[in-house]
């Protein structure tokens, strides 16, 4: 990370002055924990940065995923998502660890996705019951704040069959307010129609959305989120890591998931758009993965992004981008690189 300090920290008589897009002070009271942001209409406010816990227990082990946990925490985080679907449940059980270690359960904020776990697939009502009761057994918490349920990983189930059952999962306790992911514009409307009827409303919208992806959004589904005030949290905010600048050449990804994803965005857009996100963030005095955060966040539509981290060191940049504010230019600028 650059130095965002301007004067000698090490002189006694000289008080270092802050960039004001660097990270947010952790001496005392994060000012981080004063950020909030209304969640739609769930009723939550939270940091305009969701950290996701894809990672823990698959790439990254218990302790490692609790040193993350913590620095976002420090710098002023309040809001976790995870699935029942990441690691086999090992993410989870991560977070429940580290939550019930921490004692602040009631200090967070629990997204969680569910429909594509292996014991318990699809959005039928019997495995969507059994998928949040073994989702609340791993976590160690009585509550879910925000369950979304994956419409990809069911196109046989009807809509209403399982907004009923989201309803008994809501009025039990079980579950705070019901989200949405990978459900089409036609679906939300027919979702809101449904609503009239008792059944839950759909409040918030996970969606693949990022400066470089913004086909699957942009269009009927954000139109029709915008209309019935469904709070937007993106998720691939980065573009699998590729909008961070740390992986620029095709000879250096490996020949995995992982890899192919990132050598998918390796091309002239891609190219262009990592040019202009630098010259940005050399301006700013952020590391690119911040303006890539500030990026989604400058679209009124998003109420925070989900991002993965790998390490302690990440959170720190990604954070950054909750304070930068792109300016006209920036955003034309970064328009221009993309189209």
């Amino acid at each position: 990370m650059a130095a965002f300090e301007t004067a000698d920290p090490t002189s006694p008589t000289t008080a270092p002055t802050l960039h004001p897009s660097g990270p947010l002070p952790v001496h005392g009271a994060p000012l981080g924990r004063a950020v909030r942001v209304p969640l739609g209409e769930t009723g939550l406010t939270v940091f305009p940065l969701i950290l996701g816990g894809g990672e823990f227990g698959w790439h990254i082990d218990i302790a490692a995923a609790h040193a993350i946990l913590d620095r976002y925490v420090e710098r002023g985080g309040n809001a976790l998502h995870t699935s029942d679907s990441y690691a086999a449940g090992r993410s989870e059980h991560a977070i429940g660890r580290w939550m019930a270690a921490r004692r602040n359960r009631d200090d967070v904020v629990l997204t969680v996705r569910v429909g594509r776990g292996a014991d318990n697939p699809g959005l039928g009502p019997v495995n969507l019951v059994r998928a949040v009761e073994a989702s609340l057994i791993r976590l160690g918490t009585d509550r879910i704040d925000v369950l979304s349920l994956d419409g990809t990983s069911d196109r046989t189930t009807l809509l209403e069959d399982t907004l009923a059952t989201a309803e008994w999962l809501v009025e039990s306790g079980k579950v705070r307010t019901i989200g949405a992911a990978g459900y089409r514009a036609a679906q939300l409307v027919e979702a809101r129609i449904l609503s009239a009827a008792g059944y839950p409303r759909f409040t918030v919208l996970d969606v693949p959305y990022n400066v470089l992806r913004r086909d699957e959004f942009d269009g009927d589904l954000r139109l029709v989120a915008g209309a019935q005030d469904i709070a937007v949290t993106p998720s691939q905010a980065l573009e699998h890591g590729y909008l961070s600048g740390v992986h620029r050449d095709r000879e250096h990804v490996s020949g995995t998931v992982r890899g192919r994803q990132l050598a998918a965005s390796m091309n002239r857009r891609g190219a262009r758009t990592l040019r202009a996100m630098d010259r940005i963030a050399g301006e700013l005095a952020v590391p690119p993965a911040a303006v890539a955060i500030a990026w989604l966040l400058a679209q009124r539509i998003v109420a925070a992004p989900i991002v993965n981290a790998y390490a302690v060191a990440h959170v720190d940049e990604l954070v950054q981008g909750v304070g930068v504010h792109l300016s006209r230019a920036h955003l034309a600028e970064i328009a221009r690189a993309t189209d």
